[in-house]
């Protein structure tokens, strides 16, 4: 019987193949910080050890492999619309199934919604890999160790924060903005302001 370790070991070295040494590394500080998170708030921590991991897995293939998912599996065809920076989690997330077999709905959910979030019902394993993707060591943004702070407090007023602050820079850029995160954001907003 395989033990986890020895599983995670398995998915780390199919996940390295698939990524540069500097993505690997963020994945590898994501896994650290979404164990400390999942420890935190009384969650799995080999799920999040295992999301944590794989968040990424599919960060840099070739649109063309993006597409193709999106077809063969029958995904929202609004996603063509989209790039990259959403695809690799909404349809990394079929890749990570077929291509790694981690079968864990909990796992795949996260995947999915550590680059847009998904509102108020959003799961504690999907908040936990949405925050350590936004937090891991490597990260030194203006603001972050506020946001490590207010994330030790509560995972959720972290989701909200992150929402905010993601909102905000995407618009100064004047890039689109998906209108899973738009709603996302509005329901936190909403479920902050009436507390």
């Amino acid at each position: 019987m395989t033990t986890f370790a020895e599983e995670l070991k398995t998915i780390e070295e199919k996940v390295k193949a698939h990524l540069s040494d500097g993505r690997f590394q963020h994945c590898l500080r994501v896994k650290d910080y979404a164990i400390k998170l999942a420890k935190e708030n009384h969650l799995d921590e080999e799920q999040a050890a295992l999301a944590g991991l794989v968040h990424d897995y599919a960060k840099e293939r070739p649109a063309e492999d993006f597409l193709k998912v999106i077809d063969q599996f029958d995904l929202d065809p609004d996603l063509k619309n989209w790039n990259r920076s959403i695809w690799h989690g909404v349809v990394g997330a079929v890749m990570i199934r077929e291509e790694l077999g981690i079968n864990d709905p909990a796992i795949l959910d996260a995947v999915v919604n550590h680059t847009t979030g998904d509102g108020v019902a959003m799961s504690p394993l999907a908040k936990v890999v949405f925050m350590a993707d936004y937090l891991e060591t490597g990260r030194t943004f203006p603001g972050v160790e506020e946001a490590r702070k207010i994330t030790d407090q509560s995972l959720d007023a972290g989701v909200f924060y992150q929402l905010k602050h993601t909102l905000a820079f995407l618009a100064d850029q004047g890039n689109p903005i998906y209108p899973k995160t738009v709603a996302s954001y509005n329901e936190w907003a909403r479920h902050f302001s009436s507390k």
